[in-house]
């Protein structure tokens, strides 16, 4: 699959690698839930896309919606543990961000989740990763956005708030942590305007999905 991403212009002279874990910026959304922001951490992000978009064995899964069996809006790869990542960069990225939220997750990241929006078609409805340990503990789910920016949008899941945009790509770093998968949903919206493709990366502990 050979799919090119508008090139953002301070990231095609670098090479794909990470910055340090420095100037994260945290919002707290309320019930106990948060996010972390870091622009720009992957490096090297538009030439990361290529070599993902064309080696991953990206698969196109059918789900049971309203009594019909429809295509998910968007192609699909998993890497559970122990499995190799499909480039050494997404192994130091988890490694890192392992280390850098030790103290409040105790625990390592394990696997990774691969979702290729190949343009405003291609989307995921509101939902929060609560499959698991996520429904009942607080938890963390990374995302290193690569490719063009979309919007990540998050909303109280019980209503009474505003929701939260976001517009990830480019190697911008989101973490989603505390009790934000059992209170908050997310979601990527689908949109008639014209949009390049993305794709992002979420690392996640033992036991969540």
């Amino acid at each position: 699959m050979t799919v090119h991403v508008q090139g953002s212009l301070f990231d095609a002279a670098e090479e794909i690698g990470l910055r340090r874990l420095v100037g994260v910026r945290r919002t707290v959304l309320g019930h106990g839930a948060w996010i972390d922001l870091l622009p720009g951490w992957l490096t090297g992000s538009d030439a990361l896309f290529e070599e993902l978009a064309a080696g991953v064995d990206w698969q196109e899964e059918r789900r049971l919606m309203y009594e019909r069996v429809v295509a998910v809006p968007r192609l699909l790869a998993y890497f559970r543990a122990g499995e190799p990542l499909p480039h050494p960069v997404l192994e130091r990225a988890r490694a890192e961000l392992g280390a850098y939220y030790a103290a409040e997750l105790r625990e390592p990241f394990v696997s990774a989740g691969l979702c290729y929006y190949r343009d405003g078609r291609d989307s995921v409805a509101w939902h929060g990763d609560r499959i698991g340990r996520g429904d009942r503990e607080d938890t963390m789910v990374a995302i290193v956005s690569v490719g063009e920016p979309r919007p990540l949008l998050l909303r109280p899941r019980f209503g009474g708030g505003a929701t939260v945009r976001q517009a990830l790509g480019h190697g911008d770093l989101i973490v989603m942590g505390g009790s934000c998968q059992r209170t908050w949903e997310h979601a990527v919206p689908k949109t008639a305007r014209p949009v390049g493709p993305r794709i992002s990366i979420q690392f996640r502990p033992r036991g969540v999905a």
